[in-house]
């Protein structure tokens, strides 16, 4: 899945959470340095590949290396596991402004990065500034482009906006108002980095210094992972219990649960393909944990292909799809179909917001005829191998076959390290899968940086291309609105132009799924997906 470039079931209560990032302020409480009893013990998870990119930051913007990541940086706030209300938790003490155009943001005293560095605005303003540098190519680049300076284009090795006042305070100034600052900045691009980065970024890549509750005791190996020890000297409110973490790539996710049974690994992450989501819940009891999750899986069109650039086609697509029926009869309900970008978790959610998604065949065959689209050249449908997409892929591509009368090809031979720089490099030859998972809980994190034109790549993740000048204009309008309820308003017309553009085909919302060995408890997922909460596992004997 990409992010920024997925127990009981616990719904997200995030209808408050836009109102509560407004002003910012010093909500939660005072920091309590390793809050969580310490414990011992290690412990192993999987992650599906290697990450895309070094273990940076702001290139972190793919959801196996999130997991790493999240780990190891603590941006300046962090998100309530329940009801993803922004909390104080992390290095910002406020974050506060009177106009929703300048902020200023005061940091807690105390914090350290794993080198025994302190964290201050200095660590965040130069952080910011080498993501935003397009001359670094950072792939999360696009999360500061509201920061004055910003330049998507040229390299610029500073913005204007940004300035610090003293070791704890730094300033930030936007080009128009966006209530929703605050929100965003516990996104892992907004995190710290020490000088240590600045003076050998490779290197820093293989073995991060971050200022998270979990720490690198080994460089990172690629096709096999990373060993992580608990920070002691962490100062945030969600310290760490267990000792130690061993984070291993799996790239099959049957492998992957294979291992579990066997107990060979403590958690098991990930969704769960068709043919095990049914029988784990009985098979591991207790030990089977779920949770309705943020994570939105679509097919993308390639709008550079001439053969996809008449919407006519794409909406034909869509029509042309049963999601119900994949849903059903591949996820026996493990699925909600999708009928719209913005995810149930998400306020601001239309069950019926897409028009071309409902399953009408004999509309999408005459939409299909009057596009003069040529039915004799087979279609190629791609997905990412190993992670158990094989089934509700080649159920689409079925499904246009009948409907529409379109041979197709499965394109399913490439790891997700392969597949995502080359979706980036206009290198689809077809509709192809890709995910998003909530990076903060704001209908705009399913909307601008999948699909606004300053989201294409290398800045973003728009790996569409797609681009429509009056869907940027609302995006923006959302940004600068004056209330929660206005906001949501604009974000839903910018999601009506979408799904009429249809540059993807939503398929279905998830549920994160996952099981973990006797060895551990307290195993749980974040609402960030397919993430699971590090910090609170707690290794048994």
């Amino acid at each position: 899945m990409r992010r920024s470039r997925a127990a009981s079931i616990v719904a997200l209560g995030a209808a408050s959470a836009l109102a509560l990032a407004a002003c910012g302020g010093g909500g939660g409480t005072p920091a309590d340095p390793g809050g969580a009893a310490p414990g011992g013990g290690t412990y192993s998870i999987n992650i599906n590949s290697d990450p895309e990119k070094p273990l940076v930051p702001g290139d972190t913007t793919e959801s196996e290396g999130a997991q790493v990541a999240r780990a190891l940086f603590t941006p300046l706030v962090e998100y309530n596991n329940e009801t993803v209300e922004v909390e104080y938790s992390g290095p910002a003490e406020s974050i506060e402004s009177t106009d929703n155009i300048n902020w200023t943001v005061v940091l807690k005293d105390g914090w350290t990065f794993h080198d025994g560095t302190p964290v201050n605005a200095q660590s965040f303003v130069d952080a910011w500034n080498y993501t935003a540098n397009v001359e670094n190519a950072q792939g999360g680049a696009y999360f500061f482009s509201k920061i004055v300076g910003y330049d998507g284009e040229n390299p610029k090795p500073a913005m204007e906006g940004l300035a610090v006042v003293d070791d704890l305070t730094f300033t930030v100034q936007l080009n128009e108002p966006f209530r929703q600052f605050p929100l965003i900045t516990g996104y892992t691009a907004f995190a710290p980095l020490p000088e240590a980065f600045f003076a050998d970024p490779a290197a820093f890549g293989r073995q991060p210094i971050g200022n998270g509750p979990f720490k690198a005791d080994t460089e990172y190996v690629p096709g096999q992972g990373i060993t992580l020890s608990r920070f002691d000297e962490y100062a945030g409110e969600n310290a760490a219990t267990a000792a130690g973490v061993e984070i291993r790539v799996i790239s099959d996710i049957n492998t992957a649960y294979n291992e579990l049974l066997a107990g060979n690994l403590d958690v098991y992450r990930y969704s769960l393909p068709p043919e095990l989501a049914t029988i784990a819940p009985d098979e591991l009891g207790d030990r089977y944990f779920e949770r309705v999750s943020s994570s939105f899986t679509f097919m993308g069109f390639p709008l550079y292909d001439a053969r996809f650039a008449d919407p006519r086609v794409r909406q034909a697509f869509s029509m042309a799809v049963d999601r119900p029926a994949i849903t059903d009869a591949i996820f026996s309900g493990t699925r909600v179909p999708a009928y719209d970008v913005i995810p149930p978790t998400i306020d601001g959610h239309r069950p019926d917001a897409c028009g071309f998604c409902q399953y009408d065949p004999a509309a999408a065959q005459q939409l299909l005829a009057d596009s003069g689209f040529d039915t004799s050249q087979p279609v190629e449908l791609w997905f990412n191998s190993g992670a158990g997409h094989d089934q509700w892929v080649q159920a689409v591509g079925n499904q246009l076959q009948q409907n529409l009368g379109i041979t197709y090809t499965l394109r399913g031979d490439l790891d997700f390290a392969q597949y995502l720089p080359l979706a980036d490099e206009q290198g689809m030859t077809g509709p192809f899968r890709l995910g998003w998972g909530m990076d903060y809980p704001s209908p705009e994190n399913f909307l601008a940086p999948l699909f606004t034109t300053a989201a294409q790549p290398p800045a973003g993740s728009n790996s569409t291309f797609y681009s429509n000048p009056e869907f940027d204009r609302l995006v923006a309008e959302g940004n600068a609105a004056s209330s929660n309820d206005e906001a949501i308003a604009l974000y839903q017309q910018a999601d009506d132009i979408l799904l009429t553009d249809l540059p993807m085909m939503p398929i279905f919302f998830g549920f994160s799924q996952g099981g973990h060995s006797e060895n551990v408890d307290n195993v749980a997922f974040s609402p960030f997906a397919t993430d699971v909460v590090l910090t609170e596992v707690t290794v048994n004997g």
